[in-house]
């Protein structure tokens, strides 16, 4: 029986798989870990406004997300460059640590001020190392199926902020708000150390080609030298002269922000509307289950079909379901709302990583994803926080979902401006590379029509 790394990839029993696709599990399962509190911590939101635990108002317990979301923003950028300069290894032990560190922390919290410390800006610092490096870590891996790679992701991504989710519900009604955070952040943080040894930076760290590359193509390594920074340097600033790198960072902006006024605030409304708990809960992990069949059909049919035209309906299946929660707040309404809201929201942000290839091919979009992904970090923080004092001010949620509608459908309007995704933004960019530096060979995919 054979089994680990070999000249061929990864062996396990008779069979030789390239190690792209063991780089996709570990990722996964990283991602699962680092990124499910960040939303299975909402559904404490009413409990931590109840005045026999802290008494905190809504508004000031949404501003501990947008702290969170704010600081995940602002190192978005800074995690994708060090990542495309230095290797994702490095900024992964780092984010395990501070994973870890963030969440003993949170569990022992007793003010206001240490919740936007230690779970807006320690608990987002460890989370920002994972969320870019991941993504676009496992986009060098692969020449062919990057659609179905970044959908195995994406969808188990998904499946563990609803393990979280339940989690948390479980762990917070029998242990109580310290085991909460204290289980998951010393398993969780355990594992994403042990994990980090395995997802190697890209291909040539084990003397491989990506998945689909020729097999008489040249081994060159990409990342943590010269050519890196050089190639990273002279292709972002390229980049950022394009109309489609603002408007890519802009959307992202206007949908997170919609989004997350629900992701944070639907347990709460569900319980002010009514509901029990244990309801209110179930609405959330019927919406995070549906978002997960989204996750992964969303890459496959952006890398197929076009991700311009992929993006416009899965961000229209956000905005319109938001009215069915203005005309009822029934128990039938809220899982209506969470099953075709549930399919929008998954396509919503995982047709990126691949308009980015399709826009830009194999050039490091590393840093560039991290522009993205600070706009998103930006709306993550803004909603909530717009949708929490709403809701203290007028006394009722209908304001902050008709807040979420109308960014989400900015969203919409911004996708419609997108050029087509079947044509290259910068063919040429590698002319402005010194000539020992370019690798351009026509080695990424041919984008499809839109």
């Amino acid at each position: 029986m054979r089994f680990g790394v070999n000249q061929s990839g990864f062996a396990l029993g008779r069979r030789n798989f390239h190690y792209a696709w063991v780089v996709v599990s570990v990722a996964s399962l990283m991602w699962m870990t680092s990124s499910g509190m960040r939303f299975a911590a909402s559904i404490l939101i009413d409990e931590f406004n109840k005045p026999e635990y802290f008494g905190w108002s809504i508004g000031a317990i949404t501003v501990g997300f947008t702290i969170q979301w704010l600081m995940s923003g602002i190192l978005a950028p800074l995690s994708g460059w060090l990542g495309d300069r230095y290797g994702v290894r490095r900024v992964m032990w780092l984010g395990g640590f501070l994973f870890i560190a963030g969440m003993l922390l949170t569990g022992s919290m007793t003010n206001l001020w240490q919740f936007y410390l230690y779970f807006g800006v320690l608990l987002a610092a460890g989370m920002a190392a994972f969320q870019v490096t991941l993504v676009s870590g496992v986009t060098l891996w692969f020449r062919r199926k990057l659609g179905l790679a970044m959908g195995m992701l994406q969808a188990l991504q998904g499946m563990g902020t609803a393990v979280a989710i339940l989690t948390v519900f479980v762990l917070f009604d029998t242990f109580g708000l310290r085991w909460t955070f204290w289980v998951p952040g010393l398993v969780g943080g355990a594992l994403l150390l042990f994990l980090t040894r395995y997802f190697y930076n890209e291909p040539a760290d084990l003397g491989l080609r990506q998945y689909g590359a020729p097999p008489d193509e040249p081994i060159r390594r990409l990342q943590n030298n010269d050519l890196a920074k050089t190639r990273t340097r002279i292709f972002l600033k390229q980049a950022q002269k394009t109309a489609a790198f603002w408007n890519l960072v802009g959307i992202h902006f206007w949908g997170c922000a919609a989004h997350n006024i629900i992701l944070i605030l639907l347990v709460a409304m569900a319980t002010d509307s009514g509901l029990d708990k244990g309801t209110a809960v179930a609405v959330y992990i019927t919406l995070t289950v549906t978002s997960t069949l989204t996750r992964f059909g969303t890459p496959v049919m952006a890398d197929r079909f076009g991700a311009k035209t992929v993006m416009l309906v899965c961000f229209s299946a956000q905005t319109f379901p938001l009215l069915i929660l203005l005309v009822s707040q029934s128990v039938p309404a809220f899982f209506i709302f969470a099953v075709l809201f549930g399919i929008g929201l998954g396509g919503e942000m995982t047709a990126f990583p691949i308009i980015n290839r399709q826009y830009y091919g194999d050039a490091p979009t590393g840093t560039t994803y991290g522009w993205q992904m600070a706009g998103a970090g930006v709306g993550m923080a803004l909603g909530p926080v717009l949708g929490g004092f709403l809701r203290d001010w007028t006394g009722t949620y209908d304001w902050s979902i008709l807040l979420s509608f109308c960014l989400s459908f900015t969203a919409v309007a911004c996708i419609t401006l997108l050029p087509s995704s079947s044509r290259r933004q910068l063919p040429d960019w590698e002319d402005a590379l010194p000539p020992e530096y370019r690798t351009a060979d026509g080695r990424a995919p041919a984008p499809a029509d839109d």
